[in-house]
């Protein structure tokens, strides 16, 4: 029987890793050093565990508050998209931690738009499993605005196509700054509804 998943030349260099520990007080990440996987997550993240309320992202689907899988555990964003991002509003640099991410990756390209269920895989065997494009929003805008005074509002259009992507995690494991992410990617044709 064939492997489901290819293994594609690419792998990325983790250099941010992150935990928002209050969504409350809005969407910006502190810092880590290691971020610890377990199944619902990175350990301390509170947009962990195994399942979460819809949202008006999935109202098309289920009603707001009914209890679904929680499939956007972490957000993965990529270093060259935040440059690009940040080139775009006319900033030196952004700050992932105030996009909230949960680890910024360098190296592979066209990170926002990675196949759903592609896979993030370390050396250790940690895995990711992507979900889906992870589109910008105002209220990651108000966290640049604290970094990047006037800057805020330009945020949301300059990171179109460039937000990176939302996933879970499949196998816990530790990830540490500088460790290497092996891009893998299901093994099947793009969706051709119309032959």
């Amino acid at each position: 029987m064939p492997d489901i998943y290819e293994k594609t030349p690419y792998t990325g260099r983790i250099t941010f890793l992150g935990h928002v520990t209050d969504r409350a007080a809005g969407p910006a990440a502190t810092p880590l050093e290691t971020a610890q996987l377990g199944w619902e997550g990175i350990l301390g993240e509170a947009h962990g565990g195994l399942n979460r309320r819809a949202c008006v992202r999935v109202s098309t689907l289920h009603p707001q508050g009914t209890e679904i899988r929680n499939t956007r555990q972490v957000t993965v964003l990529s270093a060259e998209e935040i440059a690009a991002t940040a080139d775009e509003m006319g900033v030196d640099h952004l700050d992932p931690a105030l996009m909230g991410a949960s680890i910024v990756v360098a190296g592979i390209p066209d990170l926002s738009y990675l196949p759903p269920c592609a896979r993030l895989q370390a050396a250790n065997g940690a895995t990711l499993v992507i979900e889906m494009v992870n589109h910008p929003c105002t209220i990651t805008g108000k966290s640049i605005e604290s970094g990047c005074a006037g800057k805020g509002p330009a945020y949301k259009p300059a990171a179109r196509d460039r937000r990176g992507v939302t996933g879970w995690v499949e196998r816990p494991g530790t990830l540490a700054l500088g460790d290497e992410l092996r891009l893998f990617i299901p093994a099947q044709r793009a969706w051709a509804p119309n032959g």
